[in-house]
Formats: C-alpha cells, structure tokens, sequence
C-alpha cells in the first residue's frame, strides 16, 4: 500500500470513529479525493452486521453506479444485497420505512425544503452525511448542524498536506469582452444598479425575493424586482457567453496536447461550443444529454479517445477521473462548494502528478467578484 492510501486510510478510520462517538450520526465534511464514498460504504457494513437494510441517498443517477461500483471495489459487493441507492428526488416520496443506515452523499443536494421530508417521514438507527464542504446557505447550514452535527472536517488544503490528494496550482487569466459585449454588459449593469437601488441598497436580493413571492405586492415593487432578476440573468449571460474566453480556451488546449483536460463552463449551450472549437480532441458532457450517450462519452475520455472533457455541472459531483491533470474553467459562480469540487476533480491522487488549474474570468466584472470569493478558500492561486 502507498504512503498516501495508508494516510488516506489513517484519516477515514479517525473521521468514522468520530462519527461513531457522536452516536452514529453526523457529517464528514472532507475535500474531494479524501475518500468520501469509502468511508460511507465501510459505515454501511459496520451497521448491516446488526441491521436489516441500509440506504444511501445520492443527487445522480451516476453517482448510483458508482456507490454500487464501490461497494465492489472495496470487497463488500455481498452488501448490496440489502442496500437501497436512491436518488434524492425519488427519495423524499418515501414515507414510513426504517433503515440501520442512511448515507447521505453530496447532503447539500439533499437539504431543500422539497427532499429534506425524507428524514421528516422516516426512520433509521445511524445516520452518516457526506459532503466536500458546508452549505453556503444560512438555512441549509443549519438544518445539516441539527439533522447530522459535524464530526470530523479537513479542508482540501489539508489533504493536499497530508499527501491524500495531488498539490495543485490554479491560474487566474482575465480576458476582455469584445466591444459589443461591453457595451451590453455596461448596460446591463446600469439596469441592475437602478433596480438594486429602487429595492434597497442593503438588502436588495432578499426583498427581491420577498416581492416575488408575494401576490400583493405593489406593481412597481414587482416591476423593479423582475428587472432586478433579469439584469441578474443577462449579466451572466454575456459573461458565461464571452468570445474571448473560446479564443483563449482552444490556445490552451492547443498548447498542452499530451494532458487530459477537463473543461467546465457556466451553461450547456458555452460547453458544447467549447467541444466545437477542438473538433474531434474534445465532447460535450452534461444534462442535455441521455444517459447513455454520457457513459459512452465517459468511457472515450477514459480510454484516450478524446482528450477534453467538457461540462457545465455534470462532473462537479463525485465522478472519479483520476488521470485528468488539466482543468480550465470558462464559467464559475460565487460559491465556494462548486469551486471545490471542480479542483477536487484534478488533484485526485496519483504519484508525482499535480493537479493545473487555468481559471478565465472577464476582467473588471461581476465574475472577477465572483472568483475572489470562490477561492477564498483555497491556496496556491496565481493571479495572471
């Protein structure tokens, strides 16, 4: 065994033991690459061999073949006999059933108002939720302290540290929007700036919020809200769609022909373009496309037939590619947690590799604001 699978190894025993003291429920907050979905499969064993059935909730039907694939990879293939994989969005219509065990994967995903009825309508003896880091959201963070307080925490940086994952280094490239695109976006963002003040300087996304739900709300409160959000989406737009991202993005691929390189954009209509502009080195990956054409295009990344990935959310949970050494990221949003699992996607572990990250974000934009607060958990990043 390697010293970085006996460390790896180390720290899942120490996170499960402190999930067990604390009752057998809680949270293992941990970077991807760390070990996740084992340490969630070797908690189910531990809690079938004086259980009946246990059941792990996943956001994706990928992510069900995968546990299943865990399961077999680690010798406990004969567990599956009395475990249920459930994506979230089925599971919360469960009602009055009992489990040893619930393995909440990506609990994130699970902590909306609509999937959360799950662990309201049901039942179980152990509780183990997994996740790469904290939600964002006040409300979703919460819930997780009181539904699985957290046990054990390591951030990516700590990983990288104690040789579990692959070092990396992340670039940040700004480029410029064309002339027609500045003066959209400088538009744009004056519309935004107006209905922002009309709502309120300080707090003008919760108002926004609150008009919109609301039936009698005033029609110029509604008017300035509704303006608010669709300066919100055109903003983004004209940054997610930059030309000059899909200029320097081809430059960069062009230039490192011998890496495996993962691409991630901010909405499938920009990936496919992305997988355009490289013709046959590159394909699409993502929602719009069925699963089956993803496993097929999984299978050719994996075997050396293309050498680009692209995606826009599809990979930003839990697929394991462990020879991807190259990310570029042609679209990001604000939160941390997306940001995290991206790089967690290229610093899995193999000997001497470390993970490069190339980030192009539009210079004196939204999106520049959005990549320091993205980051700001994690080190080694170069501003270009």
């Amino acid at each position: 065994m390697s010293t970085s699978n006996e460390n790896k190894t180390i720290e899942q025993k120490k996170a499960l033991n402190k999930w067990a003291s604390n009752n057998f429920v809680g949270s293992i907050v941990a970077g991807t690459g760390f070990g996740k979905s084992r340490c969630g499969v070797l908690a189910v064993e531990h809690a079938l061999k004086s259980g009946d059935r246990a059941l792990v909730l996943v956001p994706t039907v990928q992510l069900q073949d995968q546990f299943r694939d865990e399961f077999k990879k680690w010798g406990l293939e004969h567990c599956l006999e009395a475990v249920d994989i459930i994506c979230y969005q089925s599971a919360y219509k469960l009602q009055d059933q009992h489990y040893s065990i619930v393995i909440g994967d990506e609990i994130h995903l699970g902590l909306s108002k609509e999937y959360r009825k799950f662990f309201y309508n049901n039942t179980y003896d152990k509780l183990l939720c997994l996740t790469a880091t904290l939600p964002e959201e006040e409300e979703y963070k919460n819930l997780l302290y009181k539904l699985a307080p957290i046990s054990y925490s390591i951030t990516l940086d700590e990983c990288v540290e104690l040789g579990l994952v692959s070092p990396y280094e992340i670039q940040c490239i700004p480029i410029e929007l064309t002339l027609d695109e500045r003066v959209a976006y400088k538009a744009i963002n004056n519309q935004f700036v107006r209905a922002k003040y009309l709502l309120g300087e300080f707090d003008a996304f919760d108002r926004a919020k609150s008009i919109m739900k609301n039936p009698n709300s005033h029609p110029e409160d509604k008017r300035a809200a509704a303006q608010f959000y669709q300066a919100i989406r055109e903003r983004k737009a004209i940054i997610d769609f930059a030309e000059n991202k899909i200029t320097k993005f081809k430059s960069i691929v062009m230039s490192n022909l011998d890496s495996k390189i993962l691409a991630f954009s901010g909405a499938n209509a920009f990936t496919d373009r992305l997988a355009s502009v490289i013709g046959p080195l590159a394909m699409s990956y993502h929602s719009g496309k069925t699963k089956k054409q993803r496993e097929l295009i999984l299978s050719a990344f994996k075997n050396d037939i293309i050498k680009v990935l692209c995606s826009t959310k599809a990979l930003n949970q839990g697929l394991d590619i462990p020879d991807a050494n190259m990310g570029i990221m042609c679209g990001i949003t604000s939160k941390s947690l997306p940001m995290i699992q991206r790089v967690g996607r290229l610093v899995r572990f193999q000997e001497g590799k470390t993970g490069e990250i190339i980030i192009l974000y539009v210079r004196d934009s939204q999106e520049e604001k959005w990549l320091k607060n993205s980051t700001k958990n994690l080190d080694n990043i170069i501003w270009m």
